[in-house]
Parts: structure tokens; C-alpha cells; sequence
């Protein structure tokens, strides 16, 4: 009886966060709140994906945005941050679907959601999807004991070795969980139930958790990266599909509705600028002291908001805002719907040069590393055969074996641009771009930090187990380094 009131509080609560108007009808009965429907479950985990992609701290501390007035993130004074929010929130979604797929009092019951093989599977790969978010910002975490509601308010910490481990063995016996034959899953705003591309994200995702143990298990990365790309990776951008809608609406484009908080960064800018990337007229909008007004914008009209000890004291017309092609720049100018990636074939293509160059995989690094920078241009609408040629040419551009680092770190973290908190993995993991930190931050935050501190909560109410993660890796400060983190 505790798991069917369980469930439905829950199925209740995801009736009232999930419009229906916005990802096609469900029929839900209002009068029998009790009666589950995975598929609300499945795409309200889903819509927390946006609170990765869309998220900012990340973007300010790899240098792609910057705060124009409120400063104190810019300056790493906010590294503590709450993780139980994932818990009770997407994550709680998906083990429920899990749950109610196994059991075989209720896996008849739930079939409105799609074949019982294929909901289990979708939500592994979503939980291992928001688990490595999870532990790439925190380093160990609750995981094994995790997600057991009141039977266990007290979980143990997970070393980090061992949860990269279990996301990788998840993704791939996910992947191969999916049966293609049966229904497909319902509820599913990300791939609309196409079971190969879930298959295909899975791989990719697998890839991308591959590659972040280069440095800490290079021997598990490189057997389940060349593992991942032979099984299969995605064959297009993976996008957050934001709608036109205020309840479901670009998160940039809510920041700017009212306020202008943030522009584009001087470091990002400077970069592109030099390089004349034509990327960064999507990045960024013209400065309006700087803007001849007409819909050519070129680059000496994209300025860059450098680290001030007083950011008001610099003019909004001095500065470039993040572009409308993420959705900022205002209701005038922003796109309420402008969709924001989630895994892209720029990322991966990056990635497979540099397994090329450790040995992982067959190819030429050097074909991937291009074919990674076109896509990026794809990605963002600005392809020109000409243009494309010119900037591959030029000196800092142009791909050397001996220094496939520094070429593909700083190649990547342009590509990755918004997602912030990948970004900001892969300077920790590779080290590249080469970021000054803020001149400006508190004396106690000299750098940028390498992870988030414990939540409160934590240390109050998981105190024993809290303390055991602190011993083993390192005092709770955002500059203890994570696992993988071993430059």
C-alpha cells in the first residue's frame, strides 16, 4: 500500500506540472488522480533537461557570459549548491517508471507509456544522463543507495570511479534493452518514441562519459569509447525543443524578459573576433554604441563585457548581449523557442580526434577535428564554403598533431557553446582554453572552482555519511579536484 500512495502523489503531481496543450493530449481522467500514466512522468523528467542545458553558472565560469551588474557568481562566491532537488525531482520520475515497468503486479497497468522493456530503458538512460551531471559538479554522491525514498533518508556516498562505471554499464545495457519492434514510449518530447535515436543518444552519451576517464581510467575509457562509436552515435544535434509558450519557453529568453543581467563574454569574444569566427554574430548581438542599425552585423560591433571590479560602471550600449539564436537579447529580439543543445555532432566529432590521438580508435584526428568545426557552423547557420576554407587556414586554427590539446580544447569550448556545464568539464579534464581567472574575486576564491560544494542539508542531516565522502576525496571546497579531474 506504501508504493500505491507513493505513486499516486506522484502521478498526481505530474498532472499538474505537465500541460497537456504543450506535448499533445493525454486524456487524464481529473477524477482518478490514482491511476498512473508514465507518460506524464516520462515527460516531466524530460522538461528538467532544459535545467541542464539552460543553466548559467556554468557559462560564467568558462567565460561565455558575463554579469553585467550582480557579480558574485562571476567572482565564485556561490560554489554551494543544492543536489536534492534532481533526487525528489526528475530522477524520483524515472526510477518511478522503472518501478512500475518491473513489477509484476503493475507493469500491465502502465502500458499507455509504451512497452515495458522500452520505458525501462528510456529512463536508465535518462537517469544516467542526469547522474553524470550530478557527479561531474559535485564528485562522489549519493548513487547506489539513492532514490529509495523513506526506506533509506540517510544514503551513502558512491566513490566516483564506481558511478562512472554503473552510467556506463546502464547506457550501454539500456541501448541494447531497447527493442525496436515494440511500442515505442509515449510522453516522449526529445525523440517523439523514435527507439533507434534513443539508442543512438545512449551510445553517444556513453562516448561523452568515455572520454571524461582519459585521464583517471584510461584503459575503461578507451575500450567503451571505441565501444560506443562502433555501436552507433547520433546523426543529428540533439536540441531541447522549447515551444512558444511562457510555461515552456528558452530559459535565456526569460532571463532577458524583464532584465539584461548578463552579456557576452570579453574572453569568448576576443577569441572569435580575432579569428573572424562568424559564429560569434550568432553568439552575441551588436553593441548598441557600436551598431550602424542595419541586419549585417559585423564583428566590430560585437564587444565583449571584460571582468570589472564594478561591472555598472560599464553602459549596456557598450556591450554585446548573448545572441538571439540561444534565445536571449530581450522580448524584441530573443526567440521564445529557440531550441538549446543537448549532445551535438560537433562535440562528438571533437571527441573522436582525440581518441584518434590516444590510440582509442582508427581515423585521422585531423578530419574529425574539421568535420567537428563545420558542424559547428552548421549547428549555428553560418556555413560558407569560402569562409570556412579562409578560417581553417589561419595559423591558430589550422589542426597540429602535436598539439591536439590545446587545438581541440579550444576549438571544442567555442562548439560547445551554451551548455556551460560541459564546457566547463572539459577545461577541468583537458585544461584548455587557458582561463585567467576573475582579477577581481574574494581573496578566499582566488580561481575558478573545480566543483560545487555539499548542500547544507547534507552536513545537518546526512552528517556520518558526508563526512565519510569528505575524508575520502578531499576537504568540501570548490577547489578539492573531482576524480576524473587529474591534471
Amino acid at each position: 500500500m506504501r508504493l500505491y500512495r507513493k505513486i499516486a502523489v506522484v502521478a498526481l503531481m505530474t498532472v499538474l506540472f505537465v500541460s497537456c496543450d504543450d506535448f499533445g493530449s493525454t486524456n487524464v481522467d481529473p477524477n482518478n488522480p490514482s491511476e498512473v500514466r508514465t507518460e506524464l512522468l516520462l515527460t516531466n523528467a524530460q522538461r528538467d533537461v532544459s535545467d541542464v542545458v539552460g543553466a548559467f553558472m556554468g557559462t560564467l565560469w568558462v567565460q561565455y557570459i558575463a554579469e553585467t551588474q550582480y557579480t558574485e557568481d562571476q567572482e565564485y562566491r556561490n560554489t554551494n549548491a543544492d543536489f536534492n532537488g534532481w533526487y525528489t525531482g526528475p530522477l524520483q520520475d524515472l526510477q518511478t517508471i522503472i518501478d512500475l515497468n518491473t513489477n509484476e503486479e503493475t507493469r500491465g497497468d502502465v502500458l499507455s507509456g509504451g512497452s515495458n522493456e522500452n520505458q525501462i530503458a528510456v529512463a536508465r538512460i535518462l537517469k544516467a544522463y542526469y547522474m553524470q551531471m550530478i557527479t561531474d559538479r559535485w564528485g562522489m554522491i549519493p548513487y547506489s543507495e539513492a532514490l529509495q525514498g523513506r526506506d533509506n533518508l540517510q544514503p551513502s556516498y558512491d566513490s566516483q570511479s564506481a558511478i562512472y562505471e554503473d552510467i556506463i554499464t546502464e547506457l550501454k545495457e539500456a541501448a541494447e534493452q531497447i527493442n525496436t519492434g515494440s511500442a515505442a514510449v509515449n510522453g516522449d518530447i526529445l525523440f517523439s518514441g523514435d527507439m533507434e535515436r534513443w539508442i543512438r543518444f545512449a551510445n553517444s552519451l556513453r562516448a561523452r562519459a568515455a572520454l571524461r576517464l582519459s585521464e583517471s581510467d584510461a584503459g575503461l575509457a578507451e575500450a567503451e569509447f571505441a565501444d560506443a562509436i562502433n555501436d552507433g552515435i547520433i546523426q543529428e544535434d540533439v536540441m531541447y525543443p522549447y515551444l512558444s509558450d511562457a510555461d515552456n519557453e528558452n530559459p535565456w529568453y526569460t532571463r532577458f524578459r524583464t532584465r539584461t543581467d548578463y552579456a557576452i563574454h570579453e574572453t569568448i569574444a576576443s577569441y572569435m573576433k580575432d579569428l573572424e569566427d562568424p559564429r560569434v554574430l550568432v553568439y552575441a548581438n551588436p553593441a548598441p554604441n557600436y551598431s550602424d542599425g542595419n541586419d549585417v552585423i559585423t564583428f566590430d560591433e560585437i564587444r565583449g563585457m571584460p571582468f570589472l571590479e564594478n561591472a555598472g560602471e560599464l553602459e549596456n550600449a557598450e556591450i554585446s548581449f548573448p545572441g538571439a539564436a540561444i534565445g536571449a537579447g530581450g522580448p524584441s529580439v530573443g526567440q521564445q523557442s529557440a531550441p538549446l543543445p543537448i549532445i551535438t555532432l560537433a562535440e562528438l566529432h571533437f571527441s573522436m580526434a582525440e581518441a584518434v590521438e590516444r590510440g582509442w580508435i582508427s581515423g585521422s584526428a585531423e578530419d574529425h577535428y574539421y568535420s567537428g568545426i563545420e558542424a559547428s557552423w552548421n549547428q549555428w547557420g553560418v556555413y560558407d564554403e569560402a569562409a570556412y576554407a579562409d578560417f581553417i587556414a589561419q595559423a591558430d586554427v589550422a589542426y597540429s598533431s602535436a598539439e591536439w590539446d590545446e587545438k581541440i580544447g579550444n576549438q571544442k569550448w567555442v562548439a560547445l557553446f551554451p551548455l556551460g556545464y560541459e564546457a566547463w568539464s572539459e577545461w577541468r579534464r583537458l585544461e584548455y582554453p587557458q582561463l585567467a581567472p576573475n582579477p577581481f574575486a574574494a581573496a578566499s576564491f582566488p580561481e575558478i572552482p573545480l566543483r560545487f560544494t555539499y548542500p547544507s542539508s547534507e552536513v545537518s542531516n546526512n552528517t556520518e555519511n558526508y563526512n565519510a565522502a569528505v575524508d575520502a576525496q578531499g576537504p568540501d571546497t570548490p577547489y578539492t579536484q573531482v576524480w576524473w579531474d587529474a591534471n
